[in-house]
Order: structure tokens, then sequence, then C-alpha cells
């Protein structure tokens, strides 16, 4: 992994909370990590534990009554040979400069694409007036390069299929339009929340194929959010663990496989079914104990303590670990790990 490649997006002590009649919930409560240009960053944990949340920050569009309360995310971008830094979190959502940057150079490809997809406009028209809103161009070109995207993401007879409505297509298609439509502006980042969840596996492995090749052919950085982590090992360079919207370990891909130290991340690892294993072992597939806190009510301490095996009482269950940095690259939330930084 090459790690001189410029930073392009930093997340630093990121906070988006969620105000709700029952209580605050702290969707994301202090993220930290960072996207360098070109890379495949992949994010996992359970629902719930801020991935979609911190995304939604990235780009701004956090639903109401959710708001970011404090951190920052930083952005490094380029405009004719100049850069410029801009913190996302101060920008209006609707404003001119964050409605210019986001869907042109940060999408984002989003979980289910028949309730993204407008279901009273045609793909082509959908595509078209992303690249009409962010290029300033005409009708006609927009819809030509339209064409050249669907055909571009491996659509089957784009010139037909840009005619075509959301229910008319495939689920496979339905999302290779999602991604045309992300693409159509070449951003610099694109967003991939959980792509693949609705597809059968021989569509996800082509979906998963196609956004390697179109990384590799326009150079973009990848934030992949799921919970299957057998994509993360197909797909990411460095990967960021969550758990009840913290960062609970972050480190390359190899390295979380491997020698992960954060006991959630070896609990989600150990869920894994194994390639050889028979339906007649005895041996049970692993689970994670519990089940997820109440997010009104999050537990003394370590958000993980009550499903831990390594627990120490008077410590896990008091006090709040923070992140440390036990090798180059490879940080823990973890108290278990406090005394190799």
């Amino acid at each position: 992994m090459n790690d001189n490649r410029e930073l392009l997006v930093e997340v630093k002590d990121l906070k988006t909370y969620f105000f709700l009649d029952e209580g605050t919930v702290k969707a994301v409560d202090g993220a930290d990590f960072n996207i360098r240009r070109g890379e495949t960053l992949g994010v996992v944990g359970e629902s719930g534990c801020g991935k979609s949340v911190t995304a939604r920050s990235i780009l701004n569009i956090v639903p109401k009554p959710g708001k970011t309360v404090a951190g920052e995310i930083l952005y490094h971008r380029k405009i004719k040979g100049a850069e410029q830094t801009l913190d996302l979190t101060q920008m209006a959502p609707q404003g001119d400069e964050m409605r210019g940057i986001r869907g042109a150079e940060i999408a984002m490809v989003f979980q289910e694409p028949m309730t993204s997809l407008s279901p009273v406009h045609t793909i082509g028209n959908q595509i078209g007036e992303a690249i009409r809103l962010h290029q300033g161009l005409d009708p006609d070109t927009a819809r030509d390069l339209a064409i050249k995207t669907l055909s571009l993401v491996g659509m089957p007879l784009p010139e037909r299929t840009i005619d075509q409505y959301a229910h008319q297509l495939s689920g496979g298609m339905r999302q290779r339009a999602m991604i045309a439509m992300a693409l159509s502006c070449h951003p610099s980042l694109l967003i991939a929340d959980e792509p693949t969840t609705a597809l059968d596996v021989t569509t996800e492995a082509q979906i998963l194929t196609l956004m390697r090749r179109l990384q590799d052919e326009l150079g973009m950085a990848i934030m992949y959010i799921t919970h299957n982590l057998g994509v993360v090992a197909q797909m990411t360079e460095r990967v960021v663990v969550m758990y009840m919207g913290k960062v609970v370990e972050q480190a390359d891909v190899d390295t979380i496989f491997y020698d992960a130290q954060h006991p959630y991340t070896r609990a989600l690892l150990q869920s894994i079914p194994r390639l050889g294993q028979k339906t007649h072992d005895r041996h049970r597939l692993a689970s994670i104990k519990g089940m997820v806190p109440d997010p009104y009510a999050l537990p003394k301490g370590c958000a993980f303590h009550p499903r831990c095996g390594a627990v120490k009482p008077g410590l896990c269950d008091q006090v709040e670990p923070t992140m440390v940095e036990i090798a180059p690259g490879h940080k823990v939330r973890c108290h278990l790990c406090a005394n190799r930084a």
C-alpha cells in the first residue's frame, strides 16, 4: 500500500447526533480516519454502528432531526492545479458550493436503488440531470454522455436502456444505473453504501469487479461501507471498524484479518463461515454474545464491554478507552492494548 498518496478527506472527531423525543442518539461519536487519493477504504460493523451516518455526514445530507454537532471533515480538492481545503461541516447543506461538490466531486451509491431512483423519470433523465447540473452541458450532449457512461458500467443496450424506468430493470441493472449516475461527473471519491446487499451472489460479483475496474480506469478513491467481511477482503486496502458510533480499530486489510487486536473485530472475524467446514461438524458458527446496546442508554465505559469475553471489571465497565497506535498505521480503542502504545 502506497502511504505517500495525497490526503483526500480527513475526518476528525466527527460527532453526528439525532435529537429525538426519546433522547439523543449519538450515531457518530468521535470518528477519526482519513482517505487518500485513489485508495479503497472499507468501513465495517454491525447495523446501527454509524457507518451510513458517517457517509451522509461527509456529503452533508444527514436527515433531520440529525445534526453534525462537532468535528471536522476536511476535503482537499484541486481546482485548475491549485489546492484548496474545505471543512464540509461548515458548509450549508443546500448551499451552491456544497451542491457543486455533492454528486460531482464526492458521489454516493446507495444501498437500495429502487428507493434512490425516481419511479417517474427515465434512467436517462436522471443521469442527464446530474450531468447538466454539474457540467452545464446541453440536453443532447448530456444524453450522449449518459449513454457512454451506461456503456462504461456494462449496461446492456445502453441506447435503449436510457429510456427505461427503474421498475423495468433488473436489480443488477438498477445498481449499474446508480453507479453510472455517480460516475457521470468523474468524482474524486465514490462512497458505496452496501451497494450489493439486495443482489444475488453472481450479480454481486459482477458489480464488485465493475467497481474495481472503474477505479483503476478513473483513479478515484472509494469508501466502501459493508458488513460483509468477504467483500472487505476482496475490495479494500485499509479497514475502519466501527461500533456504536466510534472507530474501534483501523489498519491495513491484511493486519485486520491476520492480526486484529480489538475483541469486537476478532468476534466479527470468528463469525465468518469457513470454506471446507462441513454442516455435520459439531462446531457451531461463532456469534457475538448479547445484543447491540440501547442507543438511548449506552453502557458506561467501553460500549462493547457487556458483550466482550475479555472484559476487565472495574476498568472496561467504568472508563472509556482511548484510541492508541500499537504499530504504524494500526490503531485500537481498547484497554487491553493501552500498554502497547
